[in-house]
Formats: C-alpha cells, structure tokens, sequence
C-alpha cells in the first residue's frame, strides 16, 4: 500500500498545482486600451503582455500528467490483474469514467482558454474609421478549467484509491486437478 500513497500523493500534488495555476491564470488575463498614433489619425489595441498563457500552458501540462500518472499506475483499469469483485471495484469503474469526462472538459476548457489569450496577445492592428473592439479573454473560459481541474482532481484521487481497495489481496481462484502420480 506504500507505493499507492505515493501514487495518491503524486496524483494530488500534480493536480492540485494545475488547479493552482489555472486559478492564476484566471487572475493574469491580459487587458487591453485603446492608444492612437503620435499624429492621432488611427486607434489600436494594445494589449498588456500576460501570464495567463504560460500559466494556463503549464496548468493544462500538470493535469495531464496526474492523469497519466493514475492511468499508468492503475494500468487504465481494465489492463491490469483482476480486481476483487464488489462494492470498491463498482465504485473505482464508475470514477474511472467520471475523471476521463471531466479531465477531458477541462483540457478543452484549458486549451480554449490558451488560443483566445495567445491571440489577444500577440493582436496588434490599425483600424482606421471605427474603434476597435478589443476583445480579451472571457473570465469564464479559465474558471471553467480550474473547476472541472478540481473536479479531475477529487474523482482522479478517489478513483485510485478505489483502485487500490479493491485490488488488495484478491487472487482469482483457479480450479486445481491434481496431478500427482497414483
């Protein structure tokens, strides 16, 4: 049961550090104002440089590793030796499932989260009539990832240990012909 705390601790550590930084990233959206040229005939956006695509990179890199790290050690589930037959395998089956759903809602949350700030960002243009629009990265789209982050992570750590329960001391019983000499 050593190396399942270790694998527990890790899971947890990863995860919760993704669900630390995309709460920072979350906070580091870029901004953007309105400047207009030395000689004041055109408006532009500028937009601050930010930390949230870096934050949110990293965010998004850490929670596929805590994923990755129960998937290996857990064999995905259905690789590894069989698991004793009851209530815990029922239950890590079903928070199985539950984290894939939502570590796949917030790499998609996180991963929309990096295109929009990395275009903000980098989006730099004269508009000549009308004043630009500048548009920044929607406060929901990281949120969004830092909560299904936190989500991932209970269900990820409740799945392993689960796992773990029910894999503990169960050999599967074989029907045994003697074969001995007469």
């Amino acid at each position: 049961m050593a190396g399942s705390t270790a694998v527990l601790a890790a899971i947890l550590l990863v995860d919760l550090a993704a669900f630390g930084l995309a709460i920072g990233a979350v906070q580091s959206r870029p901004s953007a104002r309105l400047e207009t040229d030395e000689r004041k005939e055109w408006t532009y956006c500028v937009y601050r440089p930010d930390a949230a695509t870096a934050l949110g990179g990293v965010a998004l890199a850490l929670l596929l590793v805590g994923q990755a790290v129960a998937a290996f050690a857990s064999r995905c589930f259905c690789c590894g030796a069989a698991l004793r037959p009851g209530g815990a395998r029922a239950c890590a089956l079903v928070l199985f499932l539950s984290s894939w759903v939502t570590f796949i809602i917030a790499e998609a949350c996180l991963l929309a989260g990096l295109v929009q700030s990395a275009y903000h960002t980098g989006y730099r243009k004269v508009f000549f009539e009308n004043p630009p629009d500048c548009a920044t990265v929607r406060r929901g789209t990281f949120v969004a990832g830092a909560a299904f982050a936190l989500f991932t992570c209970v269900l990820t750590s409740a799945y392993y240990y689960c796992f773990s329960k029910a894999r503990v001391n169960f050999h599967r019983r074989e029907a045994i012909i003697g074969m001995t000499p007469l």
